[in-house]
């Protein structure tokens, strides 16, 4: 079987190539190893964890009611079946979708490992119909979009289904009575949120000094102060877990840590310390692709890797591994491939941490700007002078715009509170627009909205903001 442009990976980068490279005109094969499209972010990954967050987040609301507004309700009652089912449902008529786009799109889809046996071939493994008798795919050009995986310590590598990671996690087997989440970022912080928001008493361990490593501290802080309170103190920082083992029934781990030094039991373990691309295993080596010390693959602008028939997206070609920046770089990629003036140059990628609240930034942080040794201005507007998050009830939010102090353009962007995943999207646009302070504060924003805060931080800057009184330096 011989195609124009064969795609390796059927999620939100893959997919999003293949599609587009089909309504370009191209004659597109999709090649998916699981049986249905979407990747780990449909199947196993931000949509199934958006919609458990979802249940988390309703619960919260309600405890709220309760304790400020004096509106009474019972304590819920968790049926895992009805929500594992639902979580489902989601899924299964988001796949659906795809599977009915690539057919209306002409898109040929052949769920099959594929193996690399040269720059041009690869070699298909797997039972579906779709598989060509001989197992080869041949191609004009290829698509690299296999994602990642989770990674996971030697010492931490125990085979028991009391240790699970992130996807485990969301298959809701029960809600244990003790869970211990190995990893402050953005997967283990999601992932404890929903289980302790559904009964369990979870504990956090992270190696480094803080949540969320890397992310600005304004934004954490905020964060952190809600969960010490939900977790009820059990976030163990500086601290390392030197080994898991099961013991009958529970999980036995071994701190080590000012926070916290020896042994503990827990039903279950939920590690979530990172992941790694998805290029071992695919024959990479029969080709001219390169990888980087990280095994990430290395590409240009116009995602082409140094095999002259390969191109690469997403994750497997490094930070962020965020479903969006890989849906880019497949228009990218495919633009590319047919001469367009083409480059994933973004000048902000937008990253959000679906917790309670929110945190999303883009563009260049604070904390960036101190390494670069670059000056900046810093204008932070904080929720309780929102009328919005007074009303809420949520008032531990705060935006912040890092501002050319000479140009005064908008180089970056961060928010913490309720909806920051949705209120960072304005923020991106104004940066890649380059726009300067007064072209979002000159903008109409709808009052009492969170998203004033976009525009009051802003005027921050300016020293014009009503609500609160900081005149400009």
């Amino acid at each position: 079987m011989h195609t124009q442009l064969a795609v390796l990976g059927g999620g939100p980068g893959g997919y999003a190539a293949a599609f587009m490279a089909a309504d370009l005109g191209l004659e597109v094969t999709l090649v998916e190893a699981e049986a249905r499209l979407g990747g780990t972010c449909l199947l196993r990954g931000c949509i199934p964890s958006k919609a458990l967050l979802h249940v988390a987040r309703v619960i919260s609301e309600v405890d709220e009611l309760r304790e400020d507004w004096g509106v009474r309700y019972g304590q819920p009652e968790i049926d895992l079946a009805t929500m594992r089912q639902r979580k489902g449902q989601v899924i299964d008529t988001l796949c659906k979708g795809l599977t009915q786009l690539a057919k209306r799109r002409q898109v040929r889809v052949i769920h099959a490992h594929g193996r690399f046996q040269d720059s041009a071939t690869v070699q298909l493994v797997g039972d579906d119909a779709s598989v060509p008798e001989d197992g080869v795919l041949t191609y004009d050009h290829l698509i690299l979009a296999t994602g990642s995986e989770a990674a996971c310590p030697t010492a931490l590598a125990v085979e028991s289904p009391r240790v699970m990671d992130a996807a485990g996690a969301l298959e809701l087997a029960d809600v244990p009575s003790s869970l211990l989440v190995v990893g402050g970022g953005y997967i283990g912080l999601e992932m404890g949120t929903l289980y302790a928001k559904l009964g369990s008493r979870v504990s956090l361990v992270e190696l480094t000094d803080g949540l969320l490593p890397g992310a600005d501290r304004n934004l954490v802080n905020p964060l952190h102060r809600r969960l010490d309170k939900l977790l009820e103190g059990r976030i163990f920082l500086s601290t390392r877990l030197g080994s898991l083992g099961e013991r009958g029934d529970k999980v036995e781990a071994a701190f080590e840590g000012p926070e916290k030094f020896g042994t503990e039991h827990y039903d279950r373990v939920l590690v979530a310390v990172g992941r790694r691309p998805r290029t071992q295993g695919i024959g990479l080596e029969n080709t001219k692709v390169e990888l980087s010390h990280r095994g990430f693959v290395a590409v240009d602008a116009q995602q082409r890797t140094m095999d002259p028939q390969i191109l690469a997206i997403g994750d497997v070609v490094g930070e962020p591994m965020l479903a969006h920046k890989a849906s880019r770089q497949g228009a990218v990629a495919v633009e590319a491939l047919l001469g367009h003036p083409a480059a994933f140059e973004p000048a902000a990628i937008p990253a959000v941490i679906f917790t309670d609240p929110e945190i999303a930034w883009a563009g260049l942080t604070e904390d960036q700007a101190k390494r670069e040794g670059r000056r900046v201005s810093v204008a932070t507007y904080p929720w309780g002078a929102s009328g919005r998050a007074q009303a809420l009830g949520r008032t531990e939010g705060l935006t912040k715009w890092i501002i050319d102090p000479a140009s005064e353009r908008l180089l970056g962007c961060g928010i913490v509170g309720s909806n920051a995943g949705e209120l960072i999207a304005e923020a991106v646009l104004a940066i890649e627009m380059q726009c300067e302070v007064r072209d979002v504060v000159e903008s109409i924003h709808p009052h009492p909205t969170l998203g004033e805060t976009v525009r009051n931080a802003a005027e921050v800057f300016l020293g014009t903001a009503t609500e609160i009184y900081k005149p400009r330096r």
